[in-house]
């Protein structure tokens, strides 16, 4: 069996272990489940924007806030979270585009700085701006989906509903990355100025790969949302875009299921070293360390550098030479 013929087969493997993982387990587990699921739709968007499209981004979190705020307040006026949360991923589409421009100017750290600073001014709208969010003490009570015949209400339905879309967002961005869009994404990534030779619009590109990205961190607060029933501005502050661009980074930045391992890492490892007591956080930060000093292209890039060691013949084509389709 070719390597193509073993991709479809894993990936059902994979999607049977996802629903047959929370059976038999009580509510918190499958919360963290569930949870882990909300971070990995985080963490695509931001692979899009730095692990393909080479842009840094420590905004994430507060695309997360824009979401889960325009969710929470839509559903708390009696809209359909099926309306909400689209108007929530339009809207950090929009702010992503915005939020682009400084990346046509700026590159680096003084990105990142742009993307904190856009960060903390999110936080202080939120924390402010009370007679719309509810400012230090947030919202609460927001409905979960209700779609007549499967309800959400209890944990297990949510981790389905969550499942589902996970996997369509997962769909749409294998799409993305394997169009021509995704081409210029890598070919932006590796050298801008050899891109823009070759025909691509590094302008449009760049703008894209900031607002894609943006729209998935919105989808993933509009999950938070119903999740929690509870979010406050604390929830999306710069620790929380740290966290995500962990999950990428550990991961392995670059490849399409690097945020579902990282994430795994982060939201699920703390959880499984939890019989260790105290020494836990110790434990998982050390661990955190050894991998990102060890394993810089992250945990899946292990399994890819041992293939090209072992299989050459599966070694992966580079961007350039597909120079001629990147329009």
């Amino acid at each position: 069996m070719t390597r193509l013929n073993k991709r479809p087969a894993l990936l059902l493997f994979l999607l049977v272990l996802a629903i047959l993982a929370p059976l038999g387990h009580g509510n918190y587990i499958i919360y963290v489940l569930t949870s882990w699921l909300i971070f990995s739709i985080a963490a695509m968007g931001l692979n899009l924007t730095l692990g393909y499209a080479g842009q840094i981004s420590l905004a994430q979190a507060s695309f997360m806030a824009i979401g889960a705020y325009t969710t929470a307040i839509m559903t708390l006026a009696g809209w359909h979270w099926l309306i909400a949360a689209p108007v929530g991923m339009v809207l950090c589409f929009l702010v992503g585009l915005v939020l682009g421009y400084p990346a046509l100017r700026v590159k680096g750290h003084f990105l990142a700085f742009v993307t904190l600073a856009f960060n903390t001014l999110v936080f202080l709208v939120l924390r402010n701006e009370d007679w719309l969010t509810g400012g230090s003490y947030g919202l609460s009570s927001m409905p979960r989906p209700d779609f007549y015949l499967f309800k959400t209400l209890k944990q297990l339905p949510f981790y389905y509903f969550t499942l589902a879309v996970t996997v369509v967002a997962a769909l749409v961005l294998w799409g993305i990355v394997r169009s021509p869009w995704g081409r210029a994404f890598k070919a932006l990534r590796e050298n801008p100025v050899r891109a823009e030779s070759l025909g691509v619009d590094t302008r449009r590109i760049t703008l894209l790969a900031f607002a894609i990205g943006s729209a998935y961190a919105g989808l993933a607060g509009a999950l938070v949302s119903p999740l929690v029933q509870y979010i406050d501005p604390g929830s999306f502050g710069l620790s929380q875009s740290l966290r995500i661009l962990l999950m990428v980074v550990v991961g392995g930045s670059g490849f399409f299921f690097g945020p579902f391992v990282g994430a795994a890492v982060v939201i699920l490892l703390p959880e499984m070293l939890r019989f260790t007591a105290g020494y836990y956080l110790i434990i998982y930060s050390a661990l955190v360390i050894v991998m990102l000093a060890y394993v810089p292209n992250g945990l899946i890039g292990i399994g890819t550098r041992l293939r090209e060691r072992f299989w050459p013949q599966h070694r992966a084509r580079g961007d350039l030479a597909k120079g001629a389709q990147l329009k």
